[in-house]
């Protein structure tokens, strides 16, 4: 029996996705739940278990292939009916080299396993490879060589007829470096190879994914919310060392403590004062949704585009509490591998360019939100302190802090109360008492 697995909805109403990695090849033996791939879709990369057992026949799409919902993009059959069969008749050897053990009774026993729910179960077992026997390539024709998937993919892109390559390996499976020996330059599997560049050239890569998603959705905020910014540059002295402190401290010795934690916590607590910031315009409903919670979204560059996920709940979690969701986060969404469900659903977000030296700027609003954070960089600056006879002029740790917002609801007034009041807890953290 075949089975084939079709491209599912990983969820939010996802119509595609793109196959970015293969985790199995043909000829493994997997079971129900083993990782076969991962996928990009517009919101993040997802990996997909399998839902069958059994000894993995045909990879039917090829990485960095876009497919729709839908789509059969793996072949899994029978373990004993697959072993019966003859190697040549199978598909393309695996990406990995071949086993040195056989594996045939206990094999059989691992790939039966109970049918539990896709996404579930124990992934703690390595993938089994089935016996396999090789021979030796075919001289009459390409068909018959037997070459890993990679290689063959390179052969196609420069015209290599594949019965024409020697292979190195005593099993006779031509790979990449069989191509390279043969062509004299470096085997890509990424596409066809192409002739080097002038200097002055260019080079285009498709607007897909995660970083398509936030393109429309920034279009989208920037032409239908009528944004405001207004900004203010604080000495944040008190707060770096309040830092310094918490470091030092037994409860944050598993927590990365930074400033952003601290902006965090006076966003949170400025929204005391003025809920209407964590609110939302419904213009469909031509309502003003106030929310009684706080889903505090983290934007971070990832290789795939921007994320933003949020943490759920944020404002009733302590400052220990908050700093690690902060970090398991923003640890995630490096990997590009967020999951949908948190990169929806936020209600404010702060997004920190500090890091990259920037002394401030006025960021577009998240879609399905009213207000969002810019954090600069800190730096030491001259800064005039004291007062009368005892004003000075000190270097100071100083930053610009920036709020946009919607202004068909969050008027002047609510905007700069706001804003003043986080930039009061950033400038004395003593001042969060009054909130």
């Amino acid at each position: 029996m075949v089975n084939e697995f079709k491209l599912p909805d990983v969820g939010e109403g996802l119509t595609e996705a793109e196959i970015v990695e293969w985790h199995v090849a043909v000829g493994d033996v997997i079971k129900v739940n083993d990782p076969i791939c991962d996928i990009e879709t517009a919101k993040s990369v997802v990996e997909l278990p399998s839902p069958y057992a059994g000894v993995v026949q045909e990879l039917l799409v090829e990485v960095g292939t876009e497919v729709q919902v839908g789509t059969p993009i793996i072949r899994i059959g029978d373990s004993a009916e697959t072993s019966a069969s003859s190697p040549e008749a199978s598909a393309p050897p695996a990406e990995t080299s071949p086993p040195s053990v056989e594996t045939s009774a206990p094999e059989q026993e691992e790939t039966e396993q109970p049918l539990t729910l896709v996404g579930y179960g124990s992934k703690e077992d390595a993938v089994v490879r089935r016996t396999r026997t090789v021979s030796a390539p075919s001289a009459a024709t390409g068909a018959g060589v037997l070459a890993k998937p990679t290689a063959r993919k390179v052969a196609r892109d420069r015209g290599v007829d594949l019965s024409t390559v020697v292979p190195e390996r005593e099993d006779g499976v031509i790979t990449t470096a069989d191509l390279e020996a043969l062509t004299g330059s470096p085997a890509s599997t990424t596409g066809p190879v192409e002739p080097a560049a002038p200097v002055g050239g260019e080079r285009r890569e498709p607007i897909k994914g995660l970083r398509k998603q936030m393109g429309q959705a920034m279009v989208d905020s920037a032409f239908t919310l009528p944004h405001v910014t207004i900004w203010t540059s604080v000495d944040v002295s008190a707060t770096t060392e309040l830092v310094a402190r918490l470091k030092a401290r037994r409860e944050f010795a598993d927590v990365r403590v930074s400033p952003l934690l601290i902006v965090a916590k006076a966003c949170l607590l400025a929204m005391r004062r003025t809920p209407i910031v964590n609110s939302w315009w419904d213009d469909a409903a031509q309502e003003i949704v106030f929310k009684d919670y706080v889903n505090l979204g983290i934007a971070a560059a990832t290789p795939r585009g921007l994320q933003v996920p949020n943490v759920k709940g944020a404002d009733r979690m302590s400052l220990v509490e908050l700093g690690t969701a902060i970090n398991e986060l923003t640890a995630t969404a490096r990997t590009g591998k967020t999951p949908p469900a948190d990169q929806t659903g936020g209600t404010f977000t702060i997004t920190n360019i500090g890091p990259f030296g920037i002394d401030g700027g006025a960021p577009i609003i998240n879609p399905g939100e009213s207000a969002i954070l810019s954090v600069g960089a800190i730096k030491r600056q001259p800064w005039v302190v004291g007062t009368g006879d005892d004003e000075r002029i000190e270097p100071r740790d100083v930053c610009t802090i920036a709020l946009s917002f919607d202004h068909r609801h969050i008027d002047g007034e609510a905007g700069s109360t706001y804003l003043s009041d986080v930039a009061a807890v950033l400038s004395d953290p003593a001042t969060a008492l009054m909130f």
